[in-house]
């Protein structure tokens, strides 16, 4: 997943930005309005992040031009403009999430899943068959998996859970609802032990050497699957690192 983050503010710029990539994501920066208009035009992004307030070119101007051009890219404001005014403008402009500053880290990282989420985070091409997240592809029909120029054969389980993983990518999934969907047909469904030794082995085969980590355990709770982690427990305001 690509993401433009455009703030003028170095110090808040630089930190979000090192903690989006270590959250797995693709980050371009700028810090003025004109090469974030520039970047936002040329490249293909699945979020764009973006201050209202910007040197050369607002954000908001940056919003109406790419709602111009039909490109339905995602668009978090993150700005201290906080009246109603502000807000309705900015929605009425093409943005689709607006957060106040200074923010929770938090709250700012399930925004962003919530949006790719909603722009549709996983893809299915009718053609192959193979159903795609990230740089993950599965070919459920013949139980392989591709990532990276490696061809993964799974088992049958293996396929269905990651088959199931994929189409919910981003969601929390519950050990009784993977126990539901892998076995919903079994008189008699196995232990969670049975789940968290399955979910190991498809681990070993997808996620090798310094591949991102897809697989994301939520202690207590159950997995999420994607290039984002569980919510990370920071408070992000102005200054912070």
């Amino acid at each position: 997943m690509r993401i433009l983050l455009v703030d003028d503010e170095v110090e808040l710029t630089d930190p979000l930005s090192r903690v989006l990539i270590r959250e797995g994501y693709c980050v371009d920066t700028a810090y003025d309005g004109t090469t974030g208009s520039e970047l936002a035009a040329a490249g293909s992004y699945d979020l764009l992040i973006l201050d209202w307030m910007l040197p050369g070119k607002t954000g908001l101007e940056i919003c109406q031009k790419l709602r111009r051009q039909g490109k339905a890219t995602p668009v978090l404001f993150l700005t201290a403009k906080d009246t109603l005014d502000d807000r309705v403008e900015g929605l009425d402009a093409g943005a689709d999430d607006y957060l106040v500053k200074p923010f929770e880290l938090r709250e700012l990282l399930a925004r962003v899943r919530a949006l790719l989420r909603r722009s549709g985070s996983h893809s299915y091409d009718t053609t192959t068959g193979r159903l795609s997240v990230a740089d993950l592809e599965l070919d459920y029909e013949n139980q392989v998996a591709y990532r990276q120029g490696r061809i993964i054969e799974l088992s049958q389980k293996e396929s269905q859970l990651l088959q199931y993983f994929m189409e919910n990518t981003g969601q929390l999934l519950t050990h009784a609802q993977i126990l539901q969907n892998l076995w919903q047909q079994d008189s008699e469904q196995p232990s969670s032990n049975v789940i968290a030794a399955l979910i190991r082995l498809l681990r070993r085969k997808i996620e090798v050497g310094k591949e991102t980590q897809l697989i994301h355990t939520v202690y207590g709770k159950g997995y999420r699957f994607g290039t984002v982690s569980v919510d990370s427990a920071y408070s992000f305001s102005h200054g912070m690192d």
